[in-house]
């Protein structure tokens, strides 16, 4: 069964240090699903002032772990990415749909 994990992160700058995160992984603009790590199924993100929100649904919590100290983690420490305010896993209920507008 996927996973579901919420991670929020409250700084002045928060879309300026997501968007060096991604550049720091090599995901200059959106990244094509052929790009992502083993095991994610899908991600999102959104923002309001200085607070960012990612959504993310994994095959398992050991994909992102892998994921996490493999390559994110130092990213994150990389860009001097502060830690996150929140991080709490779901059981996902739901398969994973894309609605194209």
């Amino acid at each position: 069964m996927a996973e579901v994990v919420v991670i929020e992160f409250a700084a002045p700058n928060a879309v300026d240090i997501y968007n060096k995160t991604n550049t720091e992984l090599g995901w200059d603009g959106v990244p094509d699903s052929t790009d992502w790590p083993a095991g994610m199924l899908s991600h999102v993100s959104g923002e309001k002032g200085d607070k960012l929100i990612v959504v993310e649904v994994w095959e398992s919590q050991a994909a992102q772990g892998e994921f996490m100290s493999s390559k994110l983690g130092p990213a994150l420490a990389a860009v001097g990415a502060p830690p996150p305010d929140r991080i709490e896993w779901f059981d996902s209920v739901m398969d994973v749909h894309t609605h194209a507008h």
